[in-house]
């Protein structure tokens, strides 16, 4: 496991990793750890297309959305190492999943990956 958290953490000559930075590395450790069926980037946002505009994604809606083998929503906020801020509505998300039965946790790193699904590759 080490080597992998080595291989997919941010270049060590950065001296502030931007939240892009994490989340490659937190989607890269979701797709090659055990216990994930499949996990998808969920962009949120509005764009004008042909002069409408569409809304992606909701208020609150997790960086990463998907599925465990053992069925259970998984669902991860993905922020920078330092000074990055969960908001109201991400908090309530991520609350209302684990509240419900699925795994929804913050993020900054491979590491919080492996912790928060320990136990959860049975």
């Amino acid at each position: 496991m080490n080597d992998f958290i080595l291989e997919c953490s941010p270049k060590a000559n950065k001296s502030a990793p931007l939240e892009a930075d994490s989340l490659a590395e937190v989607l890269q450790a979701l797709r090659t750890h055990n216990a994930v069926a499949w996990i998808r980037r969920q962009s949120t946002g509005t764009a004008k297309i042909q002069g409408r505009y569409i809304q992606f994604g909701w208020a609150g809606c997790s960086d990463l959305l998907g599925m465990l083998k053992n069925g259970r929503l998984l669902a991860v906020e993905c922020k920078r190492p330092k000074g990055g801020k969960v908001s109201a509505d991400q908090t309530h998300f991520l609350a209302m999943v684990n509240q419900f039965g699925g795994c929804g946790f913050v993020a900054t790193s491979a590491i919080d990956v492996f912790n928060n699904l320990r136990g959860d590759h049975e």
